[in-house]
């Protein structure tokens, strides 16, 4: 964490998945690039990429610290949470790595379509966040069709600790 000296926030970009040949879903690429402005930007020090192997190698957090890497973040800067499968877990396993940089400020990267339910399952295990998104117009009809209503749903469940 030696770009930003005097910085204390840390990104933590949560999972998206990664498609056949190690390539980076849209929203992949998307949240990292949201990420890395920020870094950038002087927002934060460092980045920690979150998600492990979904259906396609390699894990999610692999792919989101190559893209870093590519974007000119120094591999000092980036680090990786790669066992989780879902939002609680990739929050879950981030605090743990948070913990040990001494709980920085921290800003959740992830779509607004999904920051709802992230800032939720944070509050339910008491991290306290701040959030960053790409904008709106990034995202594609067709994948706001999809995934509203299903936030939606899974934001009913995390209220109700189902998920």
């Amino acid at each position: 964490m030696t770009a930003h000296p005097s910085v204390s926030r840390v990104a933590v970009v949560l999972g998206a998945a990664v498609w056949a040949g190690g390539e980076p879903s849209p929203t992949l690429r998307r949240r990292v690039d949201c990420a890395v402005g920020l870094y950038h930007a002087g927002r934060v020090a460092a980045i920690v990429g979150c998600g492990g192997v979904g259906r396609q190698g390699p894990s999610e957090a692999a792919v989101i610290a190559r893209l870093c890497l590519e974007a000119g973040v120094p591999e000092t800067a980036v680090l990786l949470e790669d066992q989780s499968t879902s939002t609680r877990e990739n929050l879950a396993n981030a605090q743990q790595i948070l913990r040990a940089l001494g709980m920085p400020d921290v800003i959740v990267v992830s779509d607004p379509y999904h920051l709802p339910r992230a800032r939720l399952i944070a509050r339910q295990l008491g991290l306290r966040i701040t959030t960053a998104a790409p904008p709106w117009h990034q995202i594609g009809p067709r994948q706001r069709l999809r995934h509203i209503p299903r936030e939606a749903l899974a934001l009913c469940a995390t209220l109700l600790r189902l998920r």
